[in-house]
């Protein structure tokens, strides 16, 4: 470990290495790089315990870019981070999302959003009840008005094969990882000159990346700035069920997508299981420590959404479950990424509210080239810098689950 780094990362994760992959894979930036990681068996990470998929049915154009981006990204995963001999397939599993609209104004929501996604390219259909219908005849329609089918580009992955498939190609580019806790940020007026340890070390810093997760207003407090991110629980299931759902050939090989019932509930593939989850009925900031699944949310609220749905779905097993926490973003439920307006080389890469590993490729590339060129060079994500935090404008986002 050197007394001095050119960019110093808070945090060793899929949005953290996914920096270090882009800086240290840019001929253009020279510098040196080192990620701090205070847990390297990575069990409780936000990237470890997510459900792991993809889509492109947002309602802002920026979202469905960075998602464009990121499919491509995880297509091509296996050849772009190949060390030696080591090639980290994905298993990408392009079975796409199926949201579900039961009423005028969910209807009337995903028309809208289906005109932004096609405007961004994005291969998504929309289906009414009959259609829906004969695509997955084991779906209850009756209550349906408007679905809404990502054909392609849309899907499901392994989660910690993207952050370690990240982590390896950094480290074999160069990039240094230690396993220690940032304990104190120093600051000289408008600028991050340095990091403390746990250990004991100091460490002087051209440049900080905030990749903090959950725990991102804990660094940001250190160099004397906010973001207003904090820790929400997620509990997700798998289960079993005794007659497996099928659709058409013609569909998805008949199997059901990535599917979002109006009442919130998603479920989706997991090999010969499924996995569930749903939007809690109350979401408190969660203890960091608090990672005890909410096990009353499947009988409560998502067997009896996914019995109503289809008859497939009447006998289910849980066969296990965990909870995770989301780096939810209080004023919009959206990522956060570019420099502090006054603290210039402090960056923030935080916020993401459940999808950080979909928009991980994206969000690592802009930020290493704010660090390099000073400014974006491929995907304009000025609108979710931190400029609107703020001016408290949120960053509007119909399509959240």
């Amino acid at each position: 470990m050197k007394p001095h780094y050119d960019v110093v990362i808070v945090g060793g994760a899929v949005i953290g290495s996914a920096v270090a992959y882009f800086l240290s894979a840019n001929p253009d930036f020279t510098g040196s790089v080192l990620v701090i990681e205070k847990d390297p068996t990575y069990v409780r990470a936000s990237t470890s315990l997510s459900s792991s998929s993809i889509r492109q049915q947002f309602s802002n154009p920026v979202n469905v870019r960075i998602s464009q981006f990121g499919t491509e990204f995880i297509r091509n995963f296996a050849d772009t981070m190949q060390v030696g001999d080591d090639r980290p397939d994905l298993s990408f599993h392009e079975g796409g999302y199926l949201f579900l609209a039961g009423t005028d104004e969910q209807a009337q929501t995903l028309r809208e959003n289906h005109a932004v996604q096609r405007a961004c390219g994005a291969d998504v259909v929309l289906w009414n009840a009959g259609e829906l219908a004969n695509a997955f005849p084991h779906l209850n329609v009756e209550d349906i008005q408007l679905a809404s089918y990502g054909r392609s580009g849309e899907g499901w992955f392994n989660n910690t094969g993207l952050m370690f498939g990240f982590r390896n190609k950094a480290r074999s580019q160069g990039v240094e990882y230690i396993t220690d806790e940032v304990v104190a940020i120093g600051r000289e007026q408008g600028r991050v000159i340095s990091v403390t340890l746990a250990s004991g070390h100091v460490i002087q810093a051209g440049s900080i990346v905030n990749a903090s997760g959950p725990r991102a207003a804990l660094t940001a407090r250190m160099a004397g700035l906010d973001i207003p991110v904090e820790p929400r629980k997620r509990t997700l299931f798998v289960f079993d069920c005794a007659r497996t759902p099928e659709g058409t050939a013609k569909v998805n090989d008949g199997r059901l997508p990535l599917m979002i019932d109006p009442s919130g509930t998603f479920c989706r593939p997991e090999g010969r299981f499924f996995l569930s989850g749903c939007p809690p009925v109350e979401d408190p900031t969660s203890d960091w420590d608090d990672f005890e699944p909410r096990y009353e949310e499947f009988e409560e609220i998502i067997w009896p959404a996914l019995a109503a749905r289809s008859p497939a779905f009447e006998a289910i097993k849980v066969v296990n479950q965990w909870a995770g926490h989301y780096d939810f973003n209080v004023l919009d439920h959206n990522l956060v990424v570019g420099p502090h307006p006054e603290v210039s080389n402090f960056f923030f890469a935080n916020g993401f509210s459940g999808h950080g590993l979909q928009q991980g490729p994206a969000a690592g590339r802009a930020v290493s080239e704010l660090i390099t060129y000073g400014a974006f060079r491929t995907l304009d994500l000025s609108e979710v810098g931190y400029e609107r935090i703020v001016e408290n404008r949120p960053f509007l986002e119909k399509a959240v689950i």
